[in-house]
Parts: structure tokens; C-alpha cells; sequence
């Protein structure tokens, strides 16, 4: 049996543009100094990556998601773990490139006691060389894109498209943007990381950040602070904040992937922004409290059980 073919069939498909990445896992009690050695209290090997992080989270969802972006050469024990790992989940994975002769990324991750995760991660640089298949292969039955705006130098054109074709790009910026990035214009939704956020405007404050670079794109634009929630700016340009739902927290591995698909799944699915951003702070905060990675991502029926609590609401910022 084809595993594939459990992916839901009704659902909106979502294109998850990125780097597929072999995690390996390390629970341990506090980082080890320079020069040091800890052990660490359980081990998993998982895949990651944003995109397949997001991809996961959509499909438990009730989404299609596809995941295109390049991966190391197919003979590869780790192309064929993601691989496999992926069809378990119904995901799509047709159009992923493999790349001869390259090396799939690679993470070893730490995580201590409080879910915080220390991240090191090897990726080939010939990945970014990448050319994905013809958008028209790509944009069909495609309801939505979601990339990260370090894999702008090989979609961005694809996004020019989409965009043109009116299906919307969701932007996942965790990392510095330059202010004449061509993904400022080709995104109809742009969520920053608070790090990035003050980084890309040049502005230590969230608030202010975000209304420097409204000045510079029509996208909807959002920035995201863990436990303290999420800043937005509505159709008025007025701060808006949407609290994160309060749980005990384990592992936030993937919680910001797993939020940024379920937000792109909303969007698809035409909520409103502020049940939008509910949804996908119920999403990331229930993952937050298991280990695995995105593999710990909630299903649909119980992020409705979260969001039925009544928590959360967007409010009007002064």
C-alpha cells in the first residue's frame, strides 16, 4: 500500500517550500560549557526543517500539504528515512529535488529541561543552487504557498506567480530580510520572528518594527513572541496582539513551524485573521507540551477542544 494515499482528500493543498532536515535529538539537563561532556537522557532521531515541520502540522490538520525543496542525493540513508517518514504522514513529496551527489541537511539538537532547544545544523551549500519544476506543475490544485524567506534566492519568482494568480504566500521570516527583498511584495502574509523583526527594521521594539516595514509592502505582516503571543497589524494599520495559550511547555522543537501551517491551513480555509492566529496559537501551544518535534503536532479535533476554552482573544494595542 501506497501510504500516500492517506492524505485527506477534500482538504486545501498547501505547498511547503524548503529544506527537509534529519533531526537528531538530545534530552539533557543544562548545555555543556566549552571543552565539556553531558549526557543526555533520551535520544530520537526525527525528521525537521520548516517546511516539513509545517507540512506535518497542516496534515494532522486536515490539510493537503506538498513539500518541494531540495534535498541530497536519492541513494542517501537520510533522503529515504525523510522519505519514509513523510509518506507516513500522507504528505506529498513528488515534488522534492534530490540533488546528486549532495548531502541532506543535518541537525543535532539539545533540549533542556525548560523545552528550549540549541540547534546546530550542517547544510550543503549546492542546496540553495536548487531549480524547482515549472510553476505550472507546482501551482496546480495549490491553494496556498508557505516558504521561509531564507529560501528566497530559488522561489521568489514562484511567488511573483502565485501571487499574480491570486493564491496566497505565507512567509515564515526567521531570520534578517533585506527591506528590498523581492519577498516583500511577492507574500500576501509576512510573519517575522521578534528576532528578525527588529533585525530586518533596524528598530529594537516589535510595535515600531512593524510599522516601518508596512511602509514598504502590502502584506499583512505579523510578528511572533513565543509565550507572549503574537503582534499584528489589521487592515487599519492598528496593533493588534493575540495572546499564546498558557501551557506547561517540554519541547517547543517545531511549535513555530507547526503554528506558521496551521495559520497558512486558516487562510486557505477563510478565517479571519484573529480566529487565524487563534488557531494556530492553539496548534503551536499543544505541541509544546510533548516531545517529538513536529511529530508531536495536534490533531484538528483537538485544537478545537483548546480553542472551545475561550482563551486567547485578539486585543486592540494603545
Amino acid at each position: 500500500m501506497n501510504l500516500q494515499t492517506a492524505a485527506p482528500k477534500n482538504g486545501p493543498r498547501i505547498l511547503c517550500i524548503g529544506m527537509p532536515v534529519r533531526d537528531l535529538t538530545f534530552r539533557i539537563q543544562e548545555l555543556p560549557e566549552r571543552g565539556f561532556k553531558v549526557n543526555a537522557t533520551h535520544f530520537d532521531e526525527i525528521s525537521g526543517g520548516n517546511a516539513l515541520n509545517a507540512a506535518i502540522g497542516i496534515a494532522r490538520l486536515g490539510g493537503r500539504a506538498s513539500v518541494c525543496g531540495p534535498m541530497g542525493d536519492a541513494s542517501e540513508v537520510s533522503s529515504r528515512y525523510i522519505f519514509d517518514k513523510l509518506g507516513e504522514e500522507g504528505i506529498e513529496t513528488k515534488h522534492i529535488v534530490h540533488m546528486p551527489g549532495l548531502v541532506t541537511p543535518i541537525s543535532n539538537i539539545m533540549i533542556d529541561p525548560s523545552g528550549e532547544r540549541t540547534i546546530v545544523t550542517f547544510r550543503d551549500p549546492q542546496l540553495w543552487k536548487v531549480h524547482l519544476p515549472d510553476p505550472e506543475i507546482l501551482l496546480d490544485d495549490c491553494h496556498a504557498i508557505l516558504t521561509e524567506n531564507r529560501c528566497a534566492e530559488f522561489c521568489t519568482e514562484l511567488c511573483v506567480e502565485a501571487r499574480n494568480r491570486g493564491i496566497p504566500v505565507i512567509v515564515d521570516v526567521d531570520r534578517t530580510m533585506s527591506l528590498r527583498e523581492g519577498l516583500l511584495t511577492a507574500s500576501s502574509h509576512l510573519v517575522f520572528s521578534s528576532e528578525a523583526l527588529q533585525a530586518t527594521a533596524g528598530v529594537a521594539d516589535d510595535a515600531e518594527a512593524l510599522k516601518k516595514i508596512a511602509k514598504l509592502t502590502p502584506s499583512f505582516l505579523a510578528g511572533t513572541r513565543g509565550a507572549q503571543g503574537t503582534l499584528w497589524l489589521d487592515e487599519e494599520h492598528k496593533l493588534r496582539q493575540t495572546p499564546a495559550f498558557p501551557v506547561h511547555t517540554v519541547d517547543t522543537l517545531g511549535a513555530g513551524d507547526v503554528f506558521h501551517g496551521a495559520l497558512a491551513l486558516a487562510i486557505t480555509e477563510k478565517q479571519d485573521i484573529p480566529n487565524a492566529l487563534r488557531f494556530a496559537s492553539a496548534a503551536a501551544a499543544l505541541k509544546c507540551t510533548r516531545f517529538g518535534g513536529a511529530f508531536a503536532a495536534p490533531q484538528r479535533a483537538e485544537v478545537e477542544v483548546l480553542l472551545g476554552h475561550g482563551h486567547a482573544e485578539s486585543t486592540l494595542e494603545r
